[in-house]
């Protein structure tokens, strides 16, 4: 990427920042609006609520684009957690239903489900990792007509595994289940065609490749999900017409907005609109190819070292994390540890060391790590 995408991410003069899948640097653009907002009201208050409105849905629209779906199926929530776990408290679970998902999701993805386990007793049925990899024949073998949800992160964040979803989808549909995504390690990285690929729910969140302050979450619902799904989470805007203070009996907004219960942190979607303009005049397929190629120099160049790759580099699973083990032993939080005195920052991940490089990132940063790695 050129060099002009580098001078808006200020940590790149400090560091050899490798660590999207965790938190990613914003831009100097987003924090830019976001101060713009706060200063709007120190001076003048309430006086210009509406563009704080207006703002927020520029930034909904946005997202509805780059997951081609429509704006009014985009609701906003604090975070990921909270998409997943509103939506599996608003479904009419039965004796004998089940949620088919991946053993080793991320908590965002799983503990929402633990609780429908364990408080309606709605069997949990996990597919385990093999060899960095999720076998999709045995994770769609679980799913039966009793099935409810079938559930799974589009890339994995502890091995980079990327999902086939419309796979997947053709599965759920098959048994009338709900078929939810977790996007929070993909979006940016890449766009999706939510409709195409037959997800109902969607949840992710902004802190990550999205590359957007902390704090806006993202949770799709599709037409179905919403007819078969109740907004638990609700409030003041919730209802069709919210300024109708004494109507306290109109209906719920017949779409995702119904998952909105209030006012949000309207700072944070002027940071958020910003960074997804980054994103799109950057082109998302761009992104995506420019980080295929440039994980790929990085597996490339780790055939020098002692270590292994654990994330499978199949055409279709690949994605932009990769993650990798010492053979000698060295542990992940050793090696970490060594490579944040260089100043790279990378994560450790279970027994895995993952390393996650965006469109800020440049091949000198590869060669960098590399070279520090002990």
């Amino acid at each position: 990427m050129n060099e002009q995408i580098r001078s808006l991410f200020p940590a790149l003069e400090n560091y050899t920042y490798l660590n999207s899948a965790a938190v990613s640097p914003i831009p100097t653009t987003a924090v830019d609006a976001v101060l713009s907002q706060l200063r709007d009201v120190a001076h003048h208050g309430s006086e210009h609520y509406l563009e704080w409105i207006a703002t927020k849905n520029r930034a909904r629209n946005l997202i509805a684009s780059m997951l081609n779906v429509r704006d009014n199926q985009i609701a906003f929530t604090r975070n990921t957690s909270d998409g997943f776990a509103s939506i599996a408290s608003g479904i009419d679970w039965k004796p004998g239903d089940n949620v088919v998902s991946f053993a080793g999701e991320f908590p965002a993805n799983f503990y929402p489900w633990r609780r429908i386990r364990d408080k309606y007793g709605v069997e949990l049925r996990l597919c385990p990792e093999r060899d960095g990899r999720i076998d999709l024949d045995e994770y769609t073998s679980l799913i039966d007509p009793n099935t409810k949800l079938v559930t799974i992160s589009s890339v994995q964040f502890a091995s980079g595994f990327s999902a086939e979803l419309e796979r997947i989808g053709d599965a759920a549909r098959a048994v009338d289940a709900l078929f939810a995504v977790d996007i929070i390690q993909g979006f940016g990285a890449r766009g999706y065609d939510l409709s195409g690929l037959g997800v109902d729910i969607a949840a992710g969140a902004s802190h990550k490749w999205l590359c957007a302050p902390e704090g806006c979450g993202i949770l799709f619902v599709s037409d179905k999900a919403r007819e078969l799904v109740d907004p638990t989470l609700t409030g003041w805007i919730s209802v069709e017409t919210p300024w109708d203070f004494e109507d306290r009996e109109q209906p719920w907004k017949p779409n995702a907005l119904a998952w909105e219960s209030g006012t949000g942190a309207s700072a944070l979607f002027y940071g958020l609109e910003q960074s997804l303009l980054l994103l799109n005049e950057t082109g998302l397929d761009i992104i995506e190819r420019y980080l295929d190629e440039l994980s790929g120099q990085l597996c490339e160049m780790l055939a020098s070292k002692d270590y292994e790759i654990l994330s499978s580099r199949a055409p279709g699973e690949r994605s932009a994390i990769v993650c990798i083990k010492h053979r000698g032993g060295l542990h992940c939080s050793e090696i970490a540890s060594h490579l944040q005195k260089a100043n790279i920052i990378v994560s450790p991940r279970n027994d895995r060391l993952r390393i996650a490089p965006h469109f800020y990132n440049d091949l000198e940063d590869i060669e960098r790590l590399v070279a520090e790695l002990p």
